[in-house]
């Protein structure tokens, strides 16, 4: 039976197979009304009610064909929201199906909708609506089983003013005299709640490839079209690694600055941050992150948030296999040395013997979000890379990932689950010798131990040594009274990766004069480069030094970027240099309103404004 501990449906009793969204959408309101049709069917005898998940919703009437269902909103749990209780008409035996229909709204307090006005946006015409519904958020949008665990399609009716576009296949559109539009979706193969998505807005839609469209404001399109028109090479070598790309289109959605991550891999239609549109294509390697994701978390998924290093970190793994053969193994592996660094960051932000640490955490009464860090990414990924070396390389390892795709394709699964087959697997394919193998592999560290992986994996550094060589020199020149022996040719080859962790490298170290930076800026134009990734680590290595010069900029950086990686790691930054708390405080309250509802949380939590 499912279990998921930050789920109040019944999962045990009865699962959804389909659901049906007529929606329309209402900036005026900035809610969503209409109604959700779920096709349930019991998986045990006797069922009586069916209990769904929701946080925030209107919840208007309930019925089956026709009939006036009896139902009860339950007491808000503080992190899991309000269970809807709903008698059926009659008992279900083991098996068989009933509709329901449930007519609702969403409310202001929804957190999986974010509602821009027209000045947050790049047009600065028109609103803009999007959802964000990883990891428990579905259910402020609709009331669902809002857990992993339970796979289902959809179709969807979204009637609104302006462009709709959902993480499904567009089935055609109806206008209205109104000057609204009917927007129909399909998506046939079986998806997790969390994994239904919705942007609505001024959009227009250029093809980049055989099978993908980008879509964004107009403003953005050239850049935007340029930015990812690799895509497809990304697609076929994920196929050639894994199995055939499943999904039919792949398409990508540029969002608004204010979305929260630099990609979200909802199926059909990747969601992804404008921070990534550097003019140089130089930070498309998240497409194939969030194209990784169509193997790894979209059709193998984890069961529930407790195995979450499933989705990312095989994602991360993929995604560096799909680097390595695209850009060479010496760019996968300083990918993962850079990686190494982000999870080292995560361990000391909780702490080496917190529980979010862990690569299968407790959840039980926990809000996942608290736990969203780069652990299941990269503490994942360096197990996997751990396994691959340990049972023989690549060409043992690979087809073992082929067949993990085809073994859990459209399940959900547990770690267990994973442990299990990865044995049954080597023992099939190369003998007792691999089940020996295993065996040694100290389990309970990597899997439970809290802190940095047991095992440290050397990644080849070829392209890091140029970084290193910089961060001394510039290190040994910390007492000089005026720096000198430096050139703007010291990065100029650098990729943008290079300079990424050269500066992680100068952070790592303790903070250089006012006058060092200055130079380092004057030189290396640092400050105002457009490469988000560089910028972000620029202004932390200042803010470390309490370089207050850069105050201004990282303010204006935070307040005009809301994906997570970066305005969080800037704000808690800026609260804790010298004369920087109340300045952090301001520019996150004042801008408040630019944050998704998820981000805003987190960073008010950073910030010491909530608990």
């Amino acid at each position: 039976m499912p279990y998921d501990p930050t789920s109040q449906s019944n999962l045990d009793e009865i699962r959804t197979n389909h659901i049906h969204l007529a929606l329309t959408v209402d900036f005026a309101a900035k809610a969503l009304t209409g109604s959700v049709e779920l096709e349930l069917e019991a998986i045990t005898s006797n069922v009586s009610k069916v209990v769904l998940d929701t946080s925030y919703i209107d919840v208007r009437s309930v019925s089956t064909q026709g009939h006036v269902l009896k139902f009860n909103l339950e007491k808000r749990h503080e992190k899991y929201g309000s269970a809807l209780s709903i008698e059926l008409a009659k008992p279900l035996a083991k098996n068989e199906s009933t509709k329901v229909t449930i007519e609702y709204a969403t409310t202001q307090e929804c957190t999986a909708c974010q509602w821009l006005e027209p000045s947050q946006t790049v047009g600065k015409k028109h609103p803009y609506l999007f959802t964000q519904c990883q990891a428990i958020h579905a259910r402020s949008l609709l009331p669902c089983q809002d857990s992993p665990s339970m796979k289902l399609t959809y179709t969807a009716d979204i009637t609104a003013p302006l462009r709709a576009v959902m993480s499904a296949v567009p089935k055609g559109e109806d206008k209205h005299k109104n000057g609204t539009t009917t927007f129909k979706f399909e998506q046939c193969q079986r998806v997790p709640s969390y994994l239904i998505a919705l942007a609505v807005g001024n959009l227009e839609s250029r093809e980049i490839g055989p099978r993908s469209t980008v879509w964004t404001e107009p403003e953005v399109m050239e850049a935007a079209a340029w930015e990812f028109v690799d895509t497809e090479n990304f697609i076929r070598t994920g196929e050639e690694l894994l199995t055939p790309y499943d999904w039919g289109r792949y398409d990508l959605l540029v969002l608004p600055a204010s979305f929260p991550y630099g990609g979200m891999e909802n199926p059909c239609l990747t969601f992804v941050t404008p921070s990534l549109l550097a003019g140089d294509r130089s930070l498309v390697d998240v497409v194939a992150h969030e194209i990784a994701h169509s193997w790894m978390g979209n059709l193998v998924t984890t069961e529930n948030w407790e195995h979450f290093w499933l989705n990312e970190g095989f994602t991360v793994f993929v995604e560096r296999k799909i680097l390595g053969r695209m850009k060479g193994k010496e760019h996968s592996e300083f990918s993962a040395i850079l990686g190494y660094k982000a999870l080292q960051e995560s361990v000391d932000l909780y702490g080496k013997e917190h529980p979010f640490t862990a690569l299968r955490p407790c959840l039980r009464g926990e809000d996942p979000d608290d736990a969203f860090s780069r652990v299941p990414y990269e503490k994942g990924f360096n197990l996997l890379y751990y396994l691959e070396k340990h049972l023989g390389g690549p060409e043992v390892f690979e087809p073992y990932l082929r067949a993990h795709v085809q073994e859990f394709a459209g399940r959900s699964i547990n770690t267990d689950d994973w442990k299990a087959f990865l044995y049954s697997f080597m023992e099939k394919t190369f003998g007792q010798e691999k089940v020996d193998l295993l065996n040694k592999v100290d389990w309970d560290t990597w899997l439970v131990g809290t802190g940095m992986p047991p095992f440290d994996n050397r990644f080849d550094d070829t392209l890091a040594k140029a970084c290193t060589c910089l961060c001394k020199k510039w290190d040994s020149s910390r007492h000089d009274t005026h720096p000198s022996g430096f050139a703007p040719e010291d990065i100029a080859k650098f990729s943008s990766t290079q300079t990424v962790v050269f500066l992680e490298k100068m952070s790592e170290l303790e903070p250089l004069p006012h006058k060092h930076l200055d130079e380092m800026d004057r030189l290396y134009r640092l400050t105002t480069v457009r490469n988000s990734e560089i910028r972000l680590r620029w202004h932390l290595l200042c803010l470390k030094a309490d370089y207050e010069k850069i105050y201004p900029e990282v303010t204006a950086f935070a307040s005009s970027m809301g994906r997570m990686k970066m305005a969080r790691p800037l704000l808690r930054s800026l609260y804790k240099a010298k004369n920087g708390a109340d300045l952090a405080r301001e520019t996150f309250l004042t801008h408040k309103s630019f944050y998704h509802p998820i981000a805003a949380a987190m960073i008010a939590k950073d910030l010491g404004l909530a608990k």
